[in-house]
């Protein structure tokens, strides 16, 4: 004869701490603030040749507080990646001194004056 007995299933255990029931922390990457923190110039600048655009390249490259930048003599443009403390202005008349004509110019997606 088969057993017949059934037993009732175990009582699930309840919790009384308050922490959330997920233990999964999400921590800020780098990558995922930086963008976050600084400022990015764009200028449209009056190249003719690669001379033009190196000259550009090279006061950039000296200029503190130029995290990145990319010059493109097609595109008769300039993007620069800055810290925070690295103004506009100050980028500006860098830019200015290498002798190139700047048409204009934005920060952080605003025009701005040249």
């Amino acid at each position: 004869m088969a057993d017949t007995t059934t037993t009732a299933p175990a009582p699930t255990p309840t919790t009384t701490s308050s922490a959330p029931a997920s233990t999964s922390t999400e921590i800020p990457t780098p990558s995922a603030t930086s963008n976050t923190q600084g400022h990015t110039y764009l200028f449209d600048i009056t190249m003719t040749c690669s001379g033009c655009s190196g000259a550009i390249e090279r006061v950039l490259k000296r200029l503190d507080g130029v995290k990145s930048f990319q010059v493109s003599l097609p595109e008769q443009s300039a993007e620069i990646s800055a810290a925070e403390e690295l103004g506009y202005e100050t980028v500006l008349e860098k830019i200015k001194k290498t002798g190139k004509t700047v048409n204009s110019g934005w920060a952080d997606g605003v025009e701005r004056g040249v």
